[in-house]
């Protein structure tokens, strides 16, 4: 398996013989960068905004998941659960759904516009995570020290940062290096994508990797 980071909290699950998965395509317009042009069998959007569900930014697919439910399509398992938007006192929050894919036997977590430390029950819910894709650079989604948070709670193998402040990006959020300090880190070089032979491949300890922003 193999994901790539486009920018914002847009990457791309991909591996021979299985569904493509785009999660949260972004309008460049909205966002900065150049223009998405991405193909895939699958894309998930997580919030209604233009910073995540830019289906024109991607060909192809059969399959836009927007919400809640399970799916199983081409061999990928995908579960969304809703996270923000059910609160009664604060009825004007905006939805959210993370998504839980199961690709080829590795559990990878989008937490797309996730913006609070969820309940231990939420967590024990979600199942084991082997690869965790993480908001951290505050604005509507967490800030470094919630994301920290959130990563000591869920365990995961290897925890991929999005939804920082980047060179191009318009919308206002903080830089990166204030969650690898939130992690206890030094800087940490960027590597071009991850790829992952198999479920035993992984880190024991939760381990940081930051992917270099790929053009489409």
């Amino acid at each position: 398996m193999e994901i790539s980071w486009y920018g914002h909290s847009c990457f791309r699950l991909t591996e021979r013989g299985m569904a493509t998965v785009v999660m949260d395509p972004y309008d460049s317009a909205s966002v900065g960068h150049d223009p998405l042009k991405l193909k895939a069998d699958i894309v998930t959007v997580s919030h209604n905004k233009p910073g995540h569900n830019h289906l024109g930014a991607v060909k192809g697919f059969e399959h836009a998941i927007t919400g809640p439910g399970e799916y199983e399509i081409g061999g990928v398992f995908i579960t969304g659960v809703q996270t923000n938007g059910f609160s009664k006192k604060n009825s004007d929050e905006p939805r959210n759904t993370l998504y839980l894919i199961d690709y080829n036997g590795i559990n990878v977590l989008h937490l797309g516009g996730m913006d609070r430390v969820p309940s231990q029950s939420e967590v024990e819910d979600l199942g084991p995570i082997n690869i965790l894709l993480a908001p951290v650079g505050g604005g509507s989604s967490l800030n470094a020290a919630k994301a920290a948070e959130v990563v000591a709670l869920l365990e995961p193998n290897i925890v991929i940062p999005m939804h920082y402040a980047t060179p191009g990006s318009l919308i206002k959020l903080d830089s990166l290096s204030k969650f690898i300090k939130e992690m206890g880190l030094a800087e940490i070089s960027p590597i071009p994508s991850l790829k992952v032979t198999s479920i035993n491949a992984l880190p024991d300890e939760t381990q940081v990797v930051v992917l270099e922003q790929q053009h489409s």
